[in-house]
């Protein structure tokens, strides 16, 4: 064993935040979820853009009446 691999035994892990990254960098990030997880990350997107597109339509449609 190398002192390298010792070192990296006593490294703590460190909170990912995937905000301030670059868009394809996010991407990788959540595609490195198990598929579960996955899964769960982009029904809530989709319910944010549902909720989105809902909002934006109830808009329009009040400014008309």
């Amino acid at each position: 064993m190398t002192i390298g691999q010792v070192a990296h035994l006593y490294a703590q892990p460190v909170d990912v935040t995937i905000e301030d990254k670059p868009k394809f960098e996010q991407i990788n990030l959540i595609n490195q979820l198990d598929e579960e997880d996955r899964t769960v990350v982009f029904k809530i997107i989709d319910t944010m853009l549902t909720k989105k597109k809902f909002k934006g339509f109830f808009q329009q449609n009040a400014a008309a009446l």
